[in-house]
């Protein structure tokens, strides 16, 4: 690694972690006096406020402005160095384009992997916090308020809920129907279901069981019976942001859970888990983009870099909120939907470097 390659790296990671400090000041002195009034009006103690609350506030949105702001950092200083002819002297000097890009790319692969480990470990943990946090301190107490609730539990199984409470854990109107190649052959009715924290399993109250067999019918009835069941009181629980709150392992395990019930909300999920590899990866395609546009003096300065640059990366996040769209509604591939974007910017950051080298 050249004299070079320092500097532009120093550049580059001072420019984008400087750039970052700011807009978390902003944001943060903005979120203080947004919520001010509520830390004041539940009394949230201030240790809490400062770890539990901004310490995993922060590193959401470092991670949330990071391809934006790799962006903004490679043309400010690329452009400031070309207006210097910096960029000239370096090339004159039989420094191939190509070459020059190196120190670029190593400090967006710095940028790359500290995003991949924060997308799918760090922000998650965080955000458990961050959640327990606003739940007792900013948001009003959760109640459920769904009405005929029906669920599938597992491969043939499903249950039905007129109303659940979360006061109390306790479902009304509860049933369970199983069935075998399509025929209902076991059906369970109760006039309520609540759940045991003690014992962590559903005691079932004034229950009547259906044995159905062919044309065959049996009924057995009872009080009372405790039994475990392939759902917790958890699921009926606030559902705001679960999934960013799962880690990678946690994610794919949750997965494949859904997918074993037949949940619909599969693309959904799918979506998340390539959101956290692809959202690193546009480190590069930005930072290949902003090099293109900076190293080259133009009329109009940083001002016009920065002008240009901004509507090419807004222009990429319209881009990746079309097609998740069309992920989520099930219209094309979640992986498909995620890295689109990507694989289309590649291209256009691949013909700007070709331009850029002449």
């Amino acid at each position: 690694m050249k004299l070079i390659d320092r500097y532009i790296i120093r550049k580059f990671l001072g420019t984008f972690f400087f750039a970052m400090l700011l807009i978390i000041l902003i944001v943060v002195v903005f979120d203080v006096s947004e919520k001010i009034e509520d830390f004041v009006g539940k009394q949230a103690p201030l240790r809490a406020i400062i770890f539990d609350y901004y310490f995993n506030f922060i590193p959401y949105f470092i991670n949330l402005f990071s391809p934006l702001f790799t962006f903004i950092a490679v043309i400010f200083f690329t452009s400031k160095m070309a207006t210097r002819t910096e960029i000239v002297a370096i090339l004159s000097s039989g420094v191939s384009y190509n070459r020059l890009l190196f120190p670029y790319m190593v400090s967006a692969t710095v940028i790359a992997l500290l995003s991949l480990y924060m997308n799918n470990f760090v922000i998650p943990n965080a955000t458990k916090k961050r959640i327990a946090f606003e739940n007792e301190f900013i948001r009003d107490k959760y109640y459920n308020n769904d009405r005929n609730i029906h669920k599938q539990i597992s491969p043939n199984n499903y249950i039905y809920i007129e109303r659940y409470s979360t006061e109390d854990n306790t479902g009304y109107r509860f049933s369970i129907e199983k069935f075998n190649k399509g025929a209902l052959y076991y059906k369970l009715v109760a006039d309520n279901i609540k759940w045991d924290s003690v014992k962590s399993q559903w005691s079932i109250n004034k229950y009547y069981i259906r044995y159905i067999s062919g044309m065959d019918e049996s009924i057995v009835k009872g009080e009372k019976i405790d039994t475990v069941l392939a759902f917790t009181p958890k699921e009926f629980e606030r559902k705001d942001n679960t999934i960013e709150t799962m880690d990678y392992t946690e994610l794919r395990a949750y997965i494949a859970s859904e997918r074993l019930k037949g949940s619909d909300k599969i693309e959904v999920l799918e979506l998340e888990k390539h959101r956290r590899i692809a959202f690193p990866f546009a480190t590069f395609v930005l930072t290949l983009i902003g090099v293109s546009i900076a190293s080259r003096k133009v009329r109009g300065g940083i001002g016009m870099h920065i002008g240009l640059g901004i509507g090419i990366s807004f222009t990429y996040i319209m881009f990746m909120q079309v097609t998740t769209t069309f992920a989520a509604s099930g219209l094309v591939s979640p992986m498909i939907a995620v890295w689109i974007p990507n694989i289309v910017f590649t291209f256009l950051a691949l013909y700007l470097v070709k331009i850029a080298q002449k």
